[in-house]
């Protein structure tokens, strides 16, 4: 599956079967489904998944909580829209 595939699948009503953990939570996460997202991630004990995790509490608006998240995952909380961040991510993991 390359990127602009999975970004097609977000008019689904289900992620594409066979997605990674995390590509299953930024699918939900497009989808608005915050939640969901978060839910799927929080206990994923890793460095991907702090990443993913980081960039949803900056999404959230909890600078703090995301600043904590990217220090796990060797990561700085980027300049760049949340939008632009999810696409690096999803484009890090395909």
């Amino acid at each position: 599956m390359n990127y602009d595939q999975f970004y097609a699948s977000i008019t689904h009503a289900t992620p594409p079967p066979g997605i990674s953990v995390y590509l299953k939570s930024l699918w939900y996460d497009a989808k608005g489904d915050w939640d969901a997202s978060h839910e799927i991630i929080q206990d994923v004990p890793d460095k991907t998944a702090s990443w993913i995790h980081a960039y949803l509490h900056r999404k959230e608006g909890d600078v703090f909580n995301a600043n904590y998240w990217y220090n796990k995952a060797n990561k700085r909380m980027p300049g760049h829209s949340l939008e632009q961040e999810w696409e690096e991510i999803v484009k890090a993991l395909l």
